[in-house]
This record gives structure tokens, C-alpha cells and sequence, in this order.
């Protein structure tokens, strides 16, 4: 079981919604949680490379070292090592429930996968984590389609990227195509070549 932690304390840590909810408590206490938060501090280098993972990985919901063997990984591409590990993030399979809007958040998304209400390809996966590839069908089982959090995050959710379809009506979708860097909705901005400094 992965322990992820209070939700809105790197949030609060980092001074920005990483949740991507409208209602989170940074908008009220944009400060770091604990009795020294208020105070004025000058950031090191070192901690705004740290802030800058740190946002990733909560967006993501990884732990330390699965985001290492995201970034082992990445930098073993072709292509520009900060983009490769946001493109890997993004198509884990918890994410593209997200973008698909099956769920409103992160964990409603690896809740759903984990409790094996998510088909890829008409097959039941139950691991958050599972990588998807163009052309793969990923939509919830024929039970989940009727759970009123799912027809409520498809209500309340925007439009899929560009990278993805979407039938609204039949409740399913599938990747088109590997995503680019600027087309990745993140809730806020993040510098990925800062991580690959910190990373390297």
C-alpha cells in the first residue's frame, strides 16, 4: 500500500494548488504549514530544484524513488530528458483516467485503478502505475459507468487534451498519440529542466 500523505501539505509547502482543486486551503494559508511557516526565508538553489520535484511528484502521487526510475528511465531516451519524464508521468495509466475525466483528482483516479474498476483494452488493470500506449482503449468497467463519482467528474471536468479522445456518451476513451511538452495540463507551472539539475 502506497502511503502518499496529507494531501494539502506540499501545497502549502510549495505555496500553490499542486492539487488542482479550487478549493484548497493554499488559497487561504499560502504559506508552509507548522509554527515557523509565516516567516521570511531566502531560498537556496538547492530548494527551489527541491520545490520543483517536489511539486512533480505530489501532481503525480509517486514516491522518491519510483520518480528516480521515472528519471533513470527518461534519461535514457532520445529525446530532451525533462520533457521524457513528464511524457512517462503522464500516460502512467492514473493520470490518463484523470485527463479523461473518469475522476476530479489524482487519487480518485489511482482509487479506481487500484480497486480494478479500470479496462485497457477490454482487460482489467489494477496497477496506477501501468504505462499506456498509443492506441490503447482505456475506460471504466460497465459497473463503474453507472458510479455517481464518475458521471460527476465527467460532468464537471474540461475537455481531454489533445493527445487523447473521448466519448463522453459511452464513457471511454483511448491515447491517440504520445503527448508533447506544452500540451500536458499541469494544475501549475513546473520548470522540469530545474529537476534535471537537481537530478543529473
Amino acid at each position: 500500500m502506497q502511503k502518499i500523505g496529507p494531501s494539502h501539505r506540499i501545497c502549502r509547502r510549495v505555496g500553490a494548488a499542486v492539487c488542482g482543486r479550487p478549493n484548497c486551503p493554499v488559497n487561504k494559508r499560502p504559506y508552509p504549514p507548522g509554527q515557523h511557516g509565516q516567516g521570511r526565508r531566502r531560498l537556496s538553489e538547492y530548494h527551489l530544484r527541491l520545490l520543483e520535484k517536489q511539486k512533480l511528484r505530489a501532481m503525480y502521487g509517486v514516491q522518491e524513488r519510483q520518480f528516480r526510475r521515472y528519471f533513470d528511465q527518461a534519461s535514457h531516451q532520445k529525446g530532451v530528458t525533462g520533457q521524457e519524464l513528464l511524457r512517462l508521468l503522464e500516460t502512467r495509466l492514473d493520470a490518463i483516467v484523470l485527463r479523461l475525466g473518469y475522476a476530479q483528482t489524482m487519487r480518485q483516479a489511482r482509487q479506481l485503478v487500484s480497486h480494478g474498476h479500470i479496462l485497457v483494452d477490454g482487460r482489467r488493470i489494477d496497477v496506477p502505475s501501468a504505462a499506456v500506449r498509443p492506441g490503447q482503449a482505456v475506460e471504466p468497467s460497465a459497473k463503474a459507468k453507472n458510479f455517481l463519482a464518475v458521471r460527476e467528474a465527467l460532468e464537471v471536468t474540461p475537455e481531454p487534451p489533445v493527445y487523447l479522445e473521448r466519448d463522453k456518451a459511452a464513457v471511454s476513451g483511448r491515447l491517440v498519440r504520445q503527448p508533447e511538452r506544452d500540451e500536458i495540463p499541469l494544475p501549475i507551472p513546473v520548470d522540469e529542466r530545474l529537476i534535471v539539475e537537481l537530478m543529473s
